[in-house]
């Protein structure tokens, strides 16, 4: 070992004072206040965005390039639809509640016509769908907007949001799993940070 490297100030790991693993889900009190502010603030994308990725339960890839057609038909809002994950090229399926059926076609007024189908088309970008770094920022924001700790939640908080509430209402795996478009339920197991004790939980109340 030469001299110069007992004076070597020790390397600054990674990820030091950051908090890693699992985006935390919102809970339904998160989703009010979000809400909340964003309608008070006149936020009519930010609104149908933050609504659509609730409900749609995408990966960021996908959502960000959500075209008008898979959400509309002319100018009525469909109620489910149907894409394709860019990660897997498995179909996932996903309701449009009506809250977010509203916040859409609020949105799409306000969009106006434009020559590319976009659903969040780029603001700097023409002929561009917006990016999946701006929709991580416009998370932090949401999140920062109610006091919340920004490196606690991600865009993958609002894939595991609803799926969780779900889990957490019926115990019911399967759906989770088709709704978040995995292949295993394996995945879907430790993409909602599932315990063993949840799992006995959920068998206990088998009869058999």
């Amino acid at each position: 070992m030469g001299q110069l490297d007992l004076f070597r100030m020790p390397r600054k790991p990674w990820n030091a004072g950051r908090m890693i693993g699992a985006k935390a889900p919102l809970k339904p009190k998160h989703i009010w206040a979000i809400r909340q502010n964003l309608k008070s603030l006149g936020s009519v994308r930010d609104l149908a965005m933050f609504n659509l990725a609730l409900d749609a339960k995408l990966r960021g890839c996908d959502l960000v390039k959500l075209r008008i057609a898979d959400v509309a038909h002319g100018s009525v809002i469909r109620p489910r639809s149907t894409v394709i994950q860019q990660k897997t090229g498995r179909p996932v399926p996903f309701e449009i509640t009506e809250p977010e059926r509203d916040a859409l076609t609020n949105w799409l007024a306000q969009r106006g016509p434009r020559q590319d189908d976009w659903l969040f088309p780029s603001r700097s970008q023409a002929g561009r769908h917006i990016g999946t770094r701006q929709y991580a920022r416009l998370v932090d924001r949401w999140v920062r907007m109610i006091d919340l700790n920004p490196s606690a939640y991600g865009t993958h908080s609002l894939r595991r949001t609803k799926v969780a509430l779900i889990y957490k209402k019926t115990g019911n795996l399967r759906a989770c799993q088709l709704l978040l478009g995995h292949g295993k339920l394996e995945s879907t197991v430790r993409y909602l940070g599932i315990e063993v004790d949840d799992a006995l939980e959920i068998s206990e109340q088998i009869d058999l």
